[in-house]
């Protein structure tokens, strides 16, 4: 793996073999969302019965983590969700405390919403104090509306010197057609992807393999 080298999150997945592709692609991580109430949530035993047609697949690389993502959800949920499911790493998109967090059960990456008007240095000390916990951090669009996964970016501006650093992950709006210029302006320890690579809402392999292929061309 060289300097430059971009770790690439697929987020959002609802079927095998939109998974498959994304590792065979390439994405080191792989997102499945169980938070309520939003598009692309799954039930455990749905997510179970993909990941295991997934993990059955002789194509896809070994390398790639699986991470779930959850919003102020019971830590009992949380924690057999990503045991019956076999989850790599658990994504909080809530307001989570710290005490919630040391009774997880495996490495965290932790959602922060990135407001209007954000100042680089403000955001510095939020993302610093989650990576001295030993976090990852993806950096996304705040948006009243929902979670996450809304396909809208914010402003690069107040990332500039934060997204660099090791463990961060740089999410909101991105596609095949601006990721370039993300990675050029900020770059980003990892991007992060999912409206950006959906066709009518549905994840599309044609999408997926560009975007990747973006992302490694630069």
């Amino acid at each position: 793996m060289t300097k430059n080298y971009t770790q690439i999150k697929i987020c959002g997945l609802r079927s095998a073999e939109a998974a498959s592709v994304a590792s065979e692609c390439g994405a080191d991580f792989l997102g499945f969302v169980f938070v309520d109430g939003v598009r692309r949530q799954l039930q455990p035993d749905e997510a179970a019965q993909i990941i295991n047609e997934y993990r059955s697949s002789t194509q896809v690389s070994k390398s790639t983590k699986l991470v779930g993502l959850f919003r102020n959800q019971s830590l009992d949920f949380v924690n057999q969700t990503a045991a019956e499911t076999d989850l790599d790493f658990i994504q909080l998109c809530g307001e989570e405390d710290p005490d919630y967090v040391s009774r997880l059960n495996l490495p965290i990456f932790r959602q922060i919403r990135v407001k209007d008007g954000t100042k680089p240095k403000d955001l510095y000390k939020t993302v610093e104090s989650h990576l001295n916990a030993g976090h990852r951090v993806i950096l996304d669009r705040f948006d009243i509306d929902t979670p996450g996964g809304s396909g809208r970016s914010f402003n690069w501006s107040a990332a500039e010197g934060v997204a660099e650093q090791s463990n961060v992950l740089l999410a909101g709006g991105l596609k095949s057609e601006n990721v370039q210029a993300a990675i050029s302006q900020l770059a980003p320890w990892g991007v992060d992807v999912s409206s950006g690579v959906e066709t009518d809402g549905i994840k599309d392999p044609k999408l997926i393999k560009t975007f990747i292929e973006a992302v490694r061309a630069i």
